[in-house]
Order: structure tokens, then C-alpha cells, then sequence
């Protein structure tokens, strides 16, 4: 995201915390939780079911403890088999102004924390932690302007996360021949580990939130122990940190803590670590079979030679028949560590597809390594076949192939939550949310999240395009001149260690994943020459067999990786729908569709009042309808372009018109407001999606966009695709028009009809209809086709610009497209002006172009009133999926005709997945809607439009 800023830690004397009460203390997990958790942890991979029971004579018996205070407790004892790792499943933690610093003191049993707060998950930020323990609820926190009152200065200290747990005393006994190590996965921006009384790592050694430390310690370990990590106050231009620049307010501790899991790992006499796989297919459709090598490094944990048997079994996880097997045999010296490679045929060799293009056949790769016999220890990935390449067409804009198919990307800047609290169930609606609205691709802008996400991910289809943040640390280059701070705190020796420590780390976590499309090492700037070494030197340890991309803009590029291809130049406030088709001149027109858009958006995403009365105060929802140039505090964060909505507000009060004087300049009431934002926000976003599509094949093709954003890290007013509860509004219903699979699209500039036709194997004849009507119901045109179609190609089939210069006022124009058996594939209505938009081009900023003009839209507001009638059946979908018909009976057309799903209370059900919703009716037209996801949950929908009376309707 471009821009800067200067959100430091502050310096001001720590607040004392108040120790948690003993009723914030939850009651210790059971053992089948606790086992729930380590089957899905993913760091450490979990060892196959046919290992299991020769690894239970071995096993290790790991206990973790939940203690109030003193000693550790009643142990919960798990049972685990060799290979496998359990992670921290708590903490206690508390401010070193409280604690004291001593870690050697600390580290050790009989230290009394009992005051300290009692974290019932295995990791967290401290304001996550907090929040956790009922320091904070996050409802109220994110209420009007409540965040500021949180008082920061307590975070300007060290913070200390403290643990106890028990081993079983046979498993750490002298002689027993087993191994432990502490692997930690992320702590942000940095820490001292200790261990029994032993420091492990200080703050030197362990910095940078994306960097991971393996620490033996089986010379240290007892049957009680005790983990100690001491952090260390972030400052982002300083720290390799996670950080959200103009996205968001900051969160008060700026994402200090242990934001990613810590887990103790045993195995006996050998060690399987950098775990890869790596894939190779006789041809990009899979035709010929592949083969899977299986790479890592081995090593001999015991003082003298060995030899180490080493199996890999390789499994599709859709099928139990197929089985491809090998194994090899090393001689290791003693403490020695060897790199392994094992290649093992797939002679039938699935192909993974992105969701839009077919299937998702994942498979397992096993391995495990034995010592005389005994299994010492396992690791396994899953993978799957499937190929990314790209390359810089001759306009130096970067296209992506799909297992030899062009790949247009479309997707969304996802955002991380603000206390970077990670939820698997959250985020896979929010993926399914993706998928639903046709994108392809989600981009991590330096929230690569954890291991879970990209696992989602390759279940579902959904591309992943990973990389770095900019506007801080990460991007501390000596030309960025765009840092808060000048000249930029450059990189030191111990800067550059760290990145590199970063890139590796998470190149060895998403090898294997075949979700993964590239790895940004750049976002607003490019990495230097010795960076972007290091960078491809992790890559290549890690075996990285995809595209890698210096920066996501033009700005500049290293010679080692070359041309970025993609463009960052906006907007990310309100344009109008003409934006994106204005491309003739195309070396001055930005944001539009051509090239490769890597972060870019009209600025929308208003929620809807069921959302608004979650997050904002009625002084709040005011401000919101009735000062259009005030600041909002759930806006971006203040100082920033984007802390008012006065571009926004301009845009709508000069297009659908203002108040008629009974309310505001903008609008007569706050749901006045809502509906004209909705429209807005629709028509943006369908014009963006259906803009790049629609040019997918032009001269300078559009080859992807990002759209800015997907989501955001907590309730905001702008910048999303559906809200922070996961509602969907106009920004989303417009979008998914825009991007469906098959589709017919109008041009606001030339007035052309597109077919567009994403998939890879429909083809044949389509049946395009036109039809023109006045506001009033009259048909002023209406003309019919036959086209044909093609895979993976779009392209213009009719010109409606003769029948639209006769406009005098509005009109709303129908397009349709049917198969040879006129089953509908795409419907999409347009309200049109007598005339587009006028953009001043000359006066573009990097995130926005002025309007010298705007269309005309008021006559809308004259519309006599429609009837329409909704009723609701069970969906021969099943599952609970509803049938809702939508019936207009009047002779005027029924304008953005909204359908709400409520729950029982009047509550908005969320998640919530339509087939189609936000529709505009022709005079006696009845649609047929699906409501699928969260169907269950409804009890009513709540119906409202522009020329609708509200209405609730019960489910029949």
C-alpha cells in the first residue's frame, strides 16, 4: 500500500495492568482438545496413522499445565507419537514494570505468578492476550472511538509470556535416547528465550516477526520445566514487524508478542528438518504422469555413526489405493547433518486446479527416518501437481500461466485481524466469500498468517500471492523516499541477517503448497542487490519452484529478478464506472484496465445498518449521513488521505442528488444515505471487475487485478468487499457481477457489449439480449443474438453507442446471456445518464482523478413506487438452502431491489451466500434467487429498494 507513517511506540512511563481475576481463568482443556489441536497443528508435521504403533514404545508423554501460580499443578499428560510436536496451549504473561526482568529467576520453577494474567490459547499478541484473559472485549473497543482511550504507554515496556510443563519422567530419564527441541515460529518484533534457567536466544538473535529459531534442548530438559519469553516493544520503522500503515488505527501494543505458535518437537537419534517436495510433470496438463522428490536435511543426533533408513510413501488424499513407495539408507557421521533427496514416480499424477478451472487432488508425502530399526522421527506435506510460470509481455506488464494457461488474476488485498488473532473458521468464509464472487487469487500484503490459511487454501482452489509490507522497516531502502522517517534508517549487517532468516522461514512453509501463485519480495519498493540475493538464495535453499516478483509497482527493480511488471497507481478513492474502460492513452490513465493491477479500487465498501449499529454510536451514524467532510475514526487512521469520505460524498450528492431538506446536504435520513452508497458502491465495484475482464484480450491486456481491499482488520467504513461481520453489501454483489465465469458486460466508454468467458472449457453458441427501457417502464430498444464463445477469451459482440446517445435522461439497460438452451448465465442491469463522468486525467494523484463533471442520476429519485411481492420455498439444493421469488407486479421497473436475511432476533445472518441479490426488475419480471450458506440460520428477509416500500418477509 503505498504512503507511509510515523506511528512510533510511545516513550511514556508503563501504566500498571491489573492482574486478571481468578474468574478470568478458564478451566483446563481436555486431553481430546488438547489432541485436536496437535492433529491440526502444521509446523511440525504429524506422523502417519501406519507409524503410530511402533512409535508408542518410544513415545513421549508431553504435559502442559495451566498452574495458578505456584509449581505446575495437575499436569494434562499427552500422549504423543515420535515425530509429533505439541505447541504452548497457554501462557501466563505480565508487564516486566510488574515482573521484574529477571528471566534467570523467572525461568525457573517456584516463581510466583499468580498475579500474573492467566492466556488460555497458544498464542497471541499481548492486546490479543489481554483480550483473551477479559482485560478488553474487542466489541467494545471497536465501538465509536473506544480504541483511544486504551492507554498505550503500558505497551513501552517488556512484556514476559511464562509457561510451565511436565515431560514424563521415563521420557527425559538418563539413557532413554530421546531428543527435544523448542521450535519457536514467530515472535514480533523480537524477544529473549529462555529455558530452565537458561537463555536460549536474546533479542539480537531472535528478531523479526517472521523468523523462526530450532533449539536443542535435550540437555536442558527435566520433568518439570519452564519457558520464558521476554518482548520487546515494537517500533515499526525500526523493527521487522507487522504492520498496517493506512489501512486501520494501530493497535495499542503495535502487534508485540507471541503471534505464532511454540512447540516442543521429540525424536530419538535422528532428525528430519527443511522438509520439501518437490514436483515434476511430463507436461503442464498432466498427460505423462509427474514425479515428487522429497528433499531435507537429516541429522545424526547421536556421537557416533550411524546408518539411517529413510522411507517416503506418497498417497492422493482423495483415494487410499494408490500408493507409490521408496527408501534409501544413509551412512551419517557422528552430530552430523546430511541433505536428503528421494524421488519417487506418480505415474498417475492428478492435476490441481485453481477452483474455476477444475478440480483440487492434494496428496501427502510421508517421510520418516529410523535408527536400528526404531523410528527416530516422521514429517509429512501435503502437495499437490501443478505448475506457475510468468513473464513480462512487451508493455512490461507481468502475466501468469496456470499449468500452461494464461492466467488473468483477479482478487483482493486481504488483511489480517487488527490483533492479528488467527481464526481457520473465519478465514474460510472469508475464502468461500472469494470464490463466490468469481476472484481466483488473494493477496497477503506482510500477513502471510500461518500455515492453516494456505492449507484452506489449497482445499478450496483459491490462489495465494504472498510477500512483504512496505512503508516501514521492510522497505528502509536508501532511495525510498517515501518513509515516514528521512533519510531512511538504512539496513545494518544484523538487517539484512534478519530478512533473509524471514524469506527462508516462510519459503520453507509454503513450498509444498499448491495454492501459491508468487512471493512479492517488494511491495511500494524493491528490495537492494544485496537483499534481493539473499532473498533468492532462501528460495532456492527452500527448493521454490514459482515465480518471484521484486515489488508490486513500477518504481524501480533489481537486476537479479528485473521488471516487476505490475502497476501501483491507483485509485484507492472513489472513481466512477468509466475509469477502468478509458484506456486509449493508456501511459497516462493509471488505474485502468491494462497491465497488471497489484492493489487498486474505487475506495467503497459501506456496510449496511445492521453492521453500522454494531460499531458506531448514534452520534457517530450522524456524522456519518449528515458531515460529509468530517473525519471518521473508522476510516484509515487520522493524517491519513482517506480519514474523511469528502471525495466519496461529493461524488454522491452531486450524481443521485442531496437531501430534499428535511435531512442533511447528502441525504433525508441515514437509510437514504445507505441506499445511495450502496448503488454506488455497486456500480464501482462491477465496473472495475467487469472492466479488466472485458479487456483480458486487447491490445495491452488487462492481466490482473488486486482489488483494494478484500477485507479489513476491524469494523471500517470503507475498503472492503463485505464487512468486518462478514456482510455482504452493494461493493460485493457488484463485484460478483462483474467477475462471473460467463458473462456479457458494457462498456461506459465506447458503449460496447463484451462476452466474456472465463473458464477453460465452455465453448459453443450463446444468445445475447439487449433491452433499453425509460424509468417510467416504456421499451425504448431491445435486440437479440447469436454469438459464439471461447475458453478463456473475451470480446465485443455488439455496440450499444447509437441507442445510448438518445438518452435525455436516465434509462436502466438489460444485458443477458444464454446457452444454446437459453438457461440464463448472466444478468445485468445498468443505469445510464445522459452522459458519463468527465475525468480530469491531467490531475491524477497517485490515489485518485478528479471529475470535472458528473453523470446525472436524480431522475431516479422521481420514480414512482413499485410493488413487489417475495415469497420463499426450500431450495431443491437442499442442505436448508432457501428459494426466494422476487415478483414485481408493477409497470415500472422495481430499482436495486435489496434482500436481508435475518435471524429469528432481527439479527443479519452471517456468513451468507446469494446466488444473486441487489437486482433490478423489469415491469412484470419474477426472479428466482438462491440462498444458500447461513439459509439455515434465516427466519425472514428484510426487502428494500429505491422505489420499493420495506418490507419484512417470513419464511414460508
Amino acid at each position: 500500500m503505498e504512503r507511509g507513517s510515523d506511528h512510533d511506540t510511545p516513550d511514556t512511563k508503563a501504566e500498571e495492568v491489573p492482574p486478571v481475576s481468578s474468574e478470568a481463568v478458564l478451566p483446563d482443556a481436555s486431553h481430546a482438545t488438547f489432541r485436536a489441536k496437535l492433529a491440526h497443528h502444521k509446523w511440525v508435521i504429524t506422523a502417519m496413522v501406519l507409524v503410530l504403533t511402533a512409535a508408542l514404545v518410544t513415545g513421549l508423554a508431553v504435559g502442559l499445565t495451566r498452574g495458578h501460580g505456584y509449581g505446575y499443578g495437575s499436569a494434562n499428560m499427552i500422549g504423543t507419537a515420535m515425530g509429533l510436536a505439541a505447541p504452548v496451549p497457554a501462557w501466563r504473561i505480565q508487564s516486566t514494570a510488574q515482573a521484574g526482568n529477571d528471566l534467570s529467576v523467572l525461568s525457573k520453577s517456584g516463581a510466583d505468578v499468580s498475579s500474573w494474567y492467566q492466556i488460555d490459547v497458544s498464542k497471541c499478541t499481548l492486546m490479543a492476550c489481554l483480550i483473551q484473559a477479559g482485560v478488553y472485549n474487542d466489541t467494545d473497543l471497536f465501538f465509536s472511538d473506544n480504541l483511544k482511550k486504551v492507554d498505550a504507554s503500558r505497551f513501552s515496556v517488556p512484556w514476559i509470556y511464562r509457561q510451565e510443563f511436565s515431560l514424563d519422567a521415563a521420557a527425559v530419564a538418563s539413557g532413554s535416547g530421546n531428543h527435544f527441541f523448542l521450535q519457536t515460529e514467530g515472535i514480533t518484533p523480537k524477544g529473549d528465550v529462555w529455558f530452565n534457567g537458561n537463555q536460549l536466544a536474546d533479542k539480537t538473535e531472535h528478531a523479526g516477526s517472521y523468523v523462526g529459531k530450532r533449539f536443542d534442548i535435550t540437555n536442558l530438559v527435566g520433568t518439570n520445566n519452564v519457558l520464558a519469553i521476554r518482548v520487546y516493544p515494537t517500533n515499526y520503522n525500526y523493527d521487522f514487524a507487522l504492520g498496517f500503515v493506512d489501512w486501520n488505527p494501530y493497535p495499542a501494543d503495535n502487534g508485540t508478542g507471541v503471534w505464532r505458535d511454540v512447540t516442543v518437537h521429540q525424536t530419538r537419534g535422528a532428525s528430519v528438518t527443511d522438509y520439501r517436495v518437490v514436483t515434476g510433470m511430463a507436461s503442464p496438463s498432466g498427460q505423462g504422469g509427474g514425479n515428487v522428490t522429497l528433499k531435507a536435511v537429516v541429522t545424526n543426533l547421536e556421537n557416533q555413526r550411524a546408518t539411517i533408513d529413510v522411507q517416503g510413501l506418497v498417497t492422493c488424499n482423495s483415494s487410499t489405493s494408490n500408493k507409490y513407495e521408496g527408501q534409501q539408507s544413509l551412512d551419517i557421521g557422528p552430530l552430523e547433518s546430511r541433505e536428503f533427496s528421494l524421488t519417487i514416480p506418480v505415474q498417475d499424477a492428478r492435476i490441481w486446479w485453481p477452483k474455476t478451472w477444475g478440480a483440487q487432488p492434494l496428496y501427502s508425502a510421508h517421510l520418516s527416518v529410523s535408527v536400528k530399526g526404531e523410528l527416530a522421527d516422521s514429517s509429512e506435506r501435503t502437495f499437490g501437481f501443478r505448475t506457475v510460470t510468468s513473464q513480462v509481455n512487451k508493455f512490461n506488464d507481468t502475466i501468469f500461466y496456470v499449468n500452461g494457461q494464461p492466467f488473468q488474476v483477479v482478487g483482493g488485498g486481504y488483511s489480517a485481524d487488527m490483533f492479528l488473532r488467527w481464526d481457520p473458521a473465519k478465514f474460510e468464509a472469508q475464502a468461500r466469500y472469494m470464490l463466490d464472487l468469481g476472484h481466483n487469487t488473494v493477496r497477503l500484503e506482510g500477513k502471510q498468517e500461518h500455515p492453516e490459511l494456505y492449507d484452506i487454501a489449497d482445499r478450496l482452489g483459491l490462489m495465494v500471492m504472498a510477500g512483504w509490507e512496505c512503508c516501514d522497516k521492510w522497505e528502509a531502502w536508501s532511495y525510498n523516499q517515501d518513509l515516514a522517517i528521512q533519510p531512511p534508517p538504512v539496513y545494518s549487517d544484523a538487517d539484512y541477517n534478519i530478512a533473509a532468516a524471514s524469506m527462508r522461514h516462510e519459503a520453507m512453509m509454503m513450498q509444498s503448497h499448491p495454492s501459491m501463485l508468487t512471493f512479492l519480495v517488494g511491495s511500494d519498493y524493491w528490495p537492494d542487490d544485496r537483499a534481493t540475493k539473499l532473498y533468492v538464495d532462501a528460495f532456492k535453499a527452500a527448493d521454490w519452484q514459482l515465480p518471484i516478483i521484486a515489488s508490486a509497482s513500477k518504481r524501480g527493480y533489481p537486476k537479479l529478478l528485473g521488471p516487476s511488471g505490475m502497476k501501483m497507481e491507483g485509485p484507492y478513492d472513489w472513481v466512477p464506472p468509466n475509469y477502468w474502460y478509458d484506456t486509449d492513452d493508456s501511459k497516462n490513465r493509471k488505474g485502468a484496465a491494462f497491465g497488471f493491477g497489484s492493489e487498486l479500487g474505487a475506495g467503497v465498501g459501506t456496510p449496511e445498518k445492521g453492521s453500522l449499529r454494531k460499531f458506531l454510536s448514534p452520534k457517530d451514524m450522524d456524522d456519518l449521513w449528515k458531515q460529509p467532510k468530517k473525519g471518521l475514526y473508522h476510516m484509515s487512521n487520522e493524517g491519513s488521505q482517506f480519514f474523511t469520505r469528502e471525495i466519496y460524498n461529493e461524488a454522491l450528492v452531486n450524481r443521485q442528488g442531496g437531501g430534499s431538506g428535511q435531512g442533511s446536504a447528502m441525504a433525508d435520513s441515514l437509510d437514504d444515505y445507505l441506499l445511495k452508497a450502496q448503488m454506488m458502491d455497486y456500480e464501482a465495484t462491477r465496473a472495475e471487475f467487469e472492466g479488466f475482464a472485458a479487456r483480458w484480450n486487447a491490445e495491452r491486456p488487462a492481466t490482473g487485478l488486486i482489488y483494494w481491499m478484500l477485507n479489513n482488520a476491524w469494523p471500517s467504513l470503507h475498503w472492503n468487499l463485505f464487512d468486518y461481520y462478514l456482510h455482504p453489501a452493494g461493493s460485493y454483489f457488484g463485484a460478483k457481477v462483474g467477475a462471473r465465469t460467463e458473462h456479457v458486460a458494457y462498456d461506459y466508454v465506447k458503449g460496447s457489449v463484451y462476452v466474456i468467458n472465463k473458464s477453460l472449457d465452455k465453448r459453443g453458441t450463446r444468445n445475447v439480449a439487449v433491452q433499453i427501457i425509460s424509468l417510467d417502464g416504456k421499451l425504448i430498444s431491445s435486440a437479440g443474438g447469436k454469438v459464439d464463445t471461447e475458453p478463456n477469451k473475451s470480446k465485443v459482440v455488439a455496440s450499444l453507442a447509437s441507442a445510448i446517445r438518445g438518452i435525455k435522461d436516465v434509462v436502466l439497460v438489460r444485458l443477458t446471456l444464454a446457452d444454446d438452451k437459453n438457461t440464463t448465465l448472466s444478468r445485468n442491469v445498468y443505469w445510464l445518464a445522459n452522459g458519463t463522468d468527465t475525468l480530469d486525467w491531467s490531475d491524477s494523484t497517485w490515489y485518485h482523478t478528479p471529475v470535472t463533471k458528473y453523470a446525472d442520476f436524480t431522475a431516479l429519485n422521481k420514480m414512482q413506487e413499485a410493488e413487489v411481492q417475495v415469497s420463499t420455498k426450500a431450495s431443491a439444493k437442499g442442505n436448508g438452502a432457501r428459494t426466494v421469488i422476487v415478483e414485481n407486479k408493477a409497470t415500472v421497473p422495481a430499482v436495486f431491489v435489496r434482500l436481508n436475511l435475518v435471524d429469528a432476533t432481527g439479527a443479519d445472518v452471517n456468513p451468507v451466500i446469494w446466488s444473486d441479490n441487489y437486482v433490478t426488475l423489469w415491469p412484470g419480471e419474477t426472479l428466482e434467487l438462491e440462498v444458500t450458506e447461513g439459509a439455515d440460520k434465516g427466519k425472514s428477509i428484510e426487502v428494500s429498494g429505491k422505489n420499493v416500500a420495506s418490507i419484512t418477509v417470513a419464511f414460508d
